[in-house]
């Protein structure tokens, strides 16, 4: 597993991102639907709405993060929303996770963002983890919240 490739993905990587999303969004609770995972991730590559990095081990997906693009009104400068980070069970604690962001990092500052956000499960202690290891910091100034459009 040391050979591990991060690398932008583009729409002719669909199928190898769609399994690892499909996992990932079981991972929070929701059923496996991969034809809706295939038609909401070709929709975000047609539309240029969202940066998939993809993790590759021997020409095998490993794992992804996928990052929205948006902009702080305060700072007046590009933000990015980190949304998505899995690693395949297979792959974990092999510093899949740890290349994903730091690719994630790396991508941002390239694009001239001044900061990367991300949400988690409170109950995701490893990922928690992960994040603070990395320099992330939980925020401590704001509060988030969400107003639900389909009750």
């Amino acid at each position: 597993m040391n050979s591990i490739t991060i690398r932008q993905a583009v729409l002719a990587d669909l199928d190898a991102v769609v399994g690892l999303f499909d996992a990932y969004r079981q991972f929070y609770g929701q059923a496996s639907d991969v034809f809706a995972a295939r038609n909401f991730l070709k929709a975000r590559f047609e539309h240029g709405q969202s940066v998939v990095l993809l993790a590759e081990s021997q020409g095998q997906a490993v794992g992804f993060t996928q990052l929205y693009p948006s902009f702080s009104s305060v700072s007046m400068a590009r933000v990015y929303v980190l949304n998505d980070l899995y690693v395949a069970p297979s792959a974990r604690r092999m510093g899949v996770g740890e290349r994903l962001l730091t690719a994630a990092s790396g991508h941002a500052l390239q694009m001239g963002a001044v900061r990367l956000s991300l949400n988690t499960d409170v109950h995701n202690l490893p990922a928690q983890a992960l994040y603070e290891s990395m320099g992330w910091a939980r925020d401590q100034k704001y509060h988030a919240y969400h107003l639900a459009l389909n009750p």
